[in-house]
């Protein structure tokens, strides 16, 4: 499929023009960043897998009725997706205490919560990224009472959907971030979940050994980021071998 014309470009992917009005074109690139993108590298094959993954989880949320911006996967890389309106939050999930909930808290890392816990930052990369309350989503403007039930709402649903599935393949479900869009149809809006789903945006933790096989990898220097993507694609079936050495689309069933 011919480029068209560049939208947005972020850490992580790009958005184009899509082949028809509504529609964006997400290609996922293989850099890797962390902390704010003070490390920076580019992982071969990491773009394939992320691709690939997101196209997996979204597909299941959809067929279990949870709505999404995806559409298809076009190719090793990108994605059909429809355009929405991105709510400036990132909604993040927790399940065991991990990364900034462990430092914040001083929860030990690894310590089960009593229940999943909801937490809400706001989308500024200059800022960091701060985590905000409900208080300040409502007093800023960027999301209603009723968008809030209903964020929650899908959070909770991504949270049931993704726990269960990698539970049976041996992979805990430590936290992870969604984005939510606003979808129009003429004057109906309904929200969506939007972006992507993968180990960039999930922690991941092997639970016989506690490996981590999320994108802590290359936080933390634990190893080659792209073995541990390729081990959660693998598990699920989404993957058979290494994507990093993947260099032609009919490689790829």
């Amino acid at each position: 499929m011919a480029r068209r014309k560049k939208i947005y470009e972020g850490k992580a992917k790009v958005l184009y023009e899509g082949p028809e009005p509504g529609t964006f074109v997400q290609y996922f690139k293989d850099d890797a960043t962390a902390f704010n993108a003070e490390k920076k590298a580019i992982i071969e094959g990491k773009g394939v897998l992320n691709n690939r993954l997101s196209e997996f989880f979204m597909t299941g949320l959809t067929a279990i009725g949870v709505p999404t911006h995806f559409i298809k996967r076009l190719n090793m890389r990108e994605q059909l997706i429809r355009q929405v309106e991105i709510i400036p939050l990132e909604v993040v999930v927790r399940n065991v205490a991990a990364g900034s909930i462990s430092k914040r808290l001083g929860i030990a890392e690894g310590t089960p919560l009593p229940r999943p816990i909801i937490e809400f930052y706001y989308k500024d990369d200059d800022l960091g990224d701060p985590i905000v309350s409900e208080e300040h989503i409502l007093a800023f403007g960027w999301a209603t009472h009723q968008d809030l039930d209903d964020m929650v709402a899908l959070a909770v649903r991504v949270n049931d959907f993704m726990s269960g599935l990698l539970l049976g393949v041996g992979i805990k479900l430590v936290d992870f971030k969604i984005e939510i869009g606003r979808l129009w149809d003429n004057d109906f809006m309904r929200l969506v979940v939007a972006d992507e789903i993968s180990p960039d945006s999930c922690r991941l933790w092997d639970i016989k050994t506690g490996n981590k096989l999320d994108k802590d990898v290359f936080r933390q220097d634990l190893g080659d980021l792209a073995d541990a993507y390729t081990e959660v694609a693998k598990r699920l079936g989404v993957m058979p071998t290494n994507a990093a050495q993947m260099t032609k689309p009919t490689l790829i069933n």
